[in-house]
């Protein structure tokens, strides 16, 4: 199998392994490279890229993370899976790396504040959840993205943990919280009334465990859907 070719731009004020990623990526979804093709290797893309190889492991490392290649040691690197080309519309493609990379912190926080607002949400607080996810229900049922009323109820549900810590973490990551939230949704609302049925459905059963006082069912039911909200971005359902 050859090798396909990358048509790679140089970067200059953006953090590099995001511009690598966001340009590999950009190519994956727009059918350019297809699932199965083979990447060049690492040196021939630190000299068509003009950077570091630490730069390179750095993206490739990633895109294996987020499930969009795969690694064979002693064969290369190869295309996984294809997420949708409608992605790039959403996000600048070096920016899609920083919304996924914020996953990772999301799903330590999120999914612990679900689990102590399980134990310690007042009733108003969980009216508050309730009446975000009212808002959801209605801004889907709107044709609406929904990502104003995606991130009220996250941070509802982190008011409810009782550590007004967990609401201020929130907020400081807001900007790249509504932008991830932001491009997610965009591609729920384009997609398949099953996709939105699904994504609604995580979040009552997040806002049903909160309310059952189940702290154990909560923390899951949030990471569930964190999890999932990342797999929708990437591709890896496959579904639309």
């Amino acid at each position: 199998m050859n090798d396909v070719m990358l048509k790679l731009k140089p970067a200059r004020r953006e953090r590099l392994a995001d511009v690598l990623y966001g340009q590999i990526l950009e190519q994956i979804a727009s059918g350019q490279m297809a699932e199965g093709a083979k990447l060049p290797s690492e040196a021939r893309i630190c000299r068509d890229f003009q950077v570091s190889r630490p730069v390179v492991r750095e993206a490739l490392m990633r895109l294996q993370a987020d499930g969009l290649v795969v690694s064979r040691q002693g064969i290369g690197t190869f295309v996984k899976s294809r997420p949708s080309n409608k992605l790039t519309d959403f996000a600048a493609s070096a920016e899609i790396a920083s919304y996924l990379r914020a996953f990772e912190p999301r799903l330590a926080l999120e999914t612990e504040c679900a689990g102590l607002a399980a134990m310690r949400r007042t009733k108003a607080q969980l009216n508050q959840i309730g009446d975000a996810l009212s808002a959801l229900e209605g801004a889907f049922a709107r044709g609406e993205t929904g990502w104003e009323e995606d991130f009220a109820f996250h941070l509802a549900v982190a008011a409810a943990a009782g550590n007004e810590l967990f609401p201020r973490l929130l907020e400081e990551l807001g900007d790249i919280l509504r932008g991830s939230m932001r491009m997610a949704l965009s591609l729920t609302r384009q997609g398949s009334d099953d996709r939105r049925r699904r994504v609604l459905e995580e979040h009552r059963k997040i806002f049903m465990a909160i309310s059952g006082q189940n702290s154990e069912l909560a923390r899951l039911y949030m990471r569930y859907h964190l999890t999932e909200s990342r797999a929708r971005i990437t591709g890896s359902h496959g579904d639309l």
